[in-house]
């Protein structure tokens, strides 16, 4: 496993990221890495943990994509994630799903934050996942989120075999233009959970 605490002891947080990728990048023709994926028991819990240390505040989001599919297999999903940047990389933090372990079999025993996936924004998702899935590293879950007035598609692939971490695709759109969250927008509203009370909204 690789944990995230031990990416942060890098003088470079973006450069070492990046460079866990590095093949997959070259190969694909990808610049760089828009998201670190970190399982964790509770989402809640460690984002707390990290916001005592500087990071956020976390947006946190609970919800259930329109669709989860998962080894062309269709699954009904919920689950719970917090989103920040931290240096220009957008950080998610993901707890074990209900209705799938894809996320489980990745969390620590210990409880330590686990890097599981990094995420490269990309405009036509299923088009990459093609193009993955003809070089030989196939699609394990493909899915979509919505929070009107934003719509969220993904896939995950299958793990690498040098390293076991897992590669996703990722777009984001607003009546279909593509977009990026902005770190101002989630450090805004993670302000505002915290101000409120309630660290998770419903989507």
């Amino acid at each position: 496993m690789l944990y995230f605490d031990e990416l942060l002891k890098a003088d470079d947080f973006p450069g070492v990221v990046n460079d866990l990728a590095v093949g997959f990048m070259k190969e694909y023709g990808l610049e760089k890495v828009h998201q670190v994926g970190l399982v964790v028991p509770d989402v809640e819990a460690a984002a707390e943990k990290l916001e005592e240390q500087g990071f956020g505040p976390f947006f946190i989001a609970t919800g259930s994509p329109v669709f989860w599919r998962e080894k062309d297999e269709t699954r009904s999903v919920s689950g719970k994630m917090g989103l920040a940047y931290h240096e220009g990389i957008e950080l998610e933090l993901l707890e074990p799903v209900k209705g799938s372990d894809f996320y489980t079999r990745s969390l620590d025993p210990d409880g330590r934050i686990v890097v599981q996936h990094l995420g490269f924004l990309v405009k036509g998702v299923d088009n990459w996942a093609d193009k993955a899935a003809n070089s030989g590293l196939p699609v394990w879950v493909r899915g979509q989120l919505k929070a009107w007035p934003s719509t969220t598609d993904f896939a995950y692939l299958e793990p690498l075999k040098e390293s076991g971490l897992i590669m996703e695709f990722i777009n984001w759109r607003i009546m279909g233009i593509s977009f990026s969250p902005p770190p101002k927008l989630l450090k805004t509203v993670g302000h505002l959970e915290k101000w409120t009370g309630k660290r998770s909204i419903s989507l």
